[in-house]
């Protein structure tokens, strides 16, 4: 166990998620996110402290987990003049597990460095589940001593850790899982809403689906979702699946990389967002499909 605080800057879904799986695991946590209530409720439930800023909440810390929606917010809360590159000391691990543009983390890594800290891109996949069994697999990008000095953190999340290289190839793994989880997802709606349409019960077709040559691990753990869809809580937005794939679809053109299945991804997804569903669990393109 480390001496010093961890800091969890936004609390999200997996924000939140992640904080409560390191206070489990003993880690003295120090929290900040951009709506105060949220923090507040956080902190009152894990015991935490709640931080005015982000400078403030890395100011203390020796490892900092943040968790952000996007490539803006990304910049807003790490670059702002009370952000964490303000308040970072020497010698700090930034762990950064958002889903971003591999470039956007060599933006930000050297400001990390004039200020003799360390940002390390470890985006995580997983869904909610996985981190509350400390079962996530992180992909991890930057250097290894750093990724040493922050491993009792990222271990305490994650079942599995790769370090993929240099800056940035922890964020471009990312993009490449994402568009296999996406295309396996409209795959599943596809098939789902065939054998529904075919008379088959949907709860019989997803046990077969789940014990197939297709079974993975997301058809497994995304059952509830797809099968229930009414009753089973948002884990991953269809919004936040067209950000994806906008980001998959860039890194795709800028290295030559052709991604058919990627652009269809994209479109149905679109389409689900124009139709109203876009603040629904991914799984929801079966119900657009349906419709």
């Amino acid at each position: 166990m480390m001496d010093g605080q961890v800091a969890v800057i936004g609390l999200g879904r997996m924000g939140a998620a992640m904080a409560d799986t390191l206070s489990r695991s003993g880690f003295d946590l120090i929290v900040w996110n951009r709506s105060h209530d949220a923090a507040e409720r956080v902190a009152v439930e894990l015991g935490a402290t709640v931080a005015d800023s982000p400078a403030s909440a890395v100011a203390s810390a020796e490892v900092v987990v943040s968790s952000l929606s996007d490539d803006a917010a990304l910049e807003a809360v790490h670059l702002d003049g009370e952000g964490t590159v303000a308040g970072v000391r020497p010698g700090t691990v930034v762990i950064e597990t958002s889903t971003v543009d591999p470039r956007t983390i060599l933006r930000l890594a050297p400001e990390f460095e004039r200020r003799g800290a360390h940002l390390l891109d470890a985006p995580v996949s997983g869904s909610v589940g996985l981190v509350a069994q400390g079962a996530l697999t992180s992909m991890v990008g930057g250097e290894a001593s750093a990724l040493e000095k922050a491993r009792p953190v990222i271990d305490a999340l994650s079942k599995a850790v790769f370090h993929m290289g240099p800056s940035g190839s922890g964020a471009t793994m990312k993009l490449a899982v994402n568009a296999l989880v996406h295309a396996i997802n409209l795959a599943l709606s596809e098939s789902l809403v065939l054998a529904e349409a075919g008379g088959i019960e949907r709860s019989l077709a997803y046990e077969v689906f789940a014990n197939s040559a297709a079974g993975s691990p997301f058809v497994q753990y995304k059952r509830p979702a797809f099968e229930s869809p009414d009753e089973t809580p948002v884990a991953f937005s269809l919004d936040l699946v067209a950000k994806d794939l906008r980001l998959i679809l860039g890194l795709a053109d800028r290295l030559g990389v052709p991604m058919a299945q990627g652009a269809v991804n994209a479109a149905v997804a679109n389409a689900a967002i124009e139709a109203g569903l876009g603040g629904a669990d991914m799984s929801a393109l079966a119900v657009y499909l349906r419709s």
